[in-house]
């Protein structure tokens, strides 16, 4: 994971102005947002791309650029296809056992991460929400776990 954190610096060659900049920078295939990919424009909203890959990466335990990955099938699509009904056959199956304690809470949980997963990867960065919103949305997912798992 340590490994794609260099992504999130994109941002960084921003004009001072923070407007969208052009650049030949390289990326990592398959967490680099689609403007980046197609024309070398880089923005914050890149970065959220980004960040919404990982989270999608940590959960389901799939790469990016896992082979099944190909053509017009990409991890964005995987999971939006199976999302909200299906979205616990995508997840990690180590995180959730069904039947543990808190079995509903954790699904409840894992389905928002998902969501804002796909919050985050939207094809358009206009589309997307910045990562100040990621961090709202991070924050009510943990109170809600703590709130409901204490009850």
């Amino acid at each position: 994971m340590v490994a794609h954190l260099g992504d999130f610096g994109i941002a960084k060659i921003l004009t001072l102005q923070n407007q969208a900049a052009q650049t030949d920078t390289l990326g990592t295939i398959g967490y680099m947002a689609p403007e980046y990919g197609a024309a070398g424009i880089v923005s914050a909203m890149g970065d959220v791309y980004s960040y919404g890959i990982l989270l999608a990466e940590t959960f389901t335990r799939k790469k990016p650029t896992d082979e099944m990955f190909s053509g017009e099938l990409t991890m964005e699509r995987w999971i939006s296809e199976s999302f909200p009904g299906n979205i616990m056959q995508r997840m990690d199956g180590n995180l959730v056992v069904e039947g543990e304690e808190n079995f509903a809470v954790k699904q409840i949980c894992l389905k928002s991460i998902m969501e804002l997963a796909l919050q985050c990867t939207q094809d358009l960065p206009e589309n997307r929400i910045n990562m100040k919103q990621v961090v709202d949305a991070l924050k009510k997912i943990i109170y809600k776990f703590h709130h409901n798992s204490n009850a």
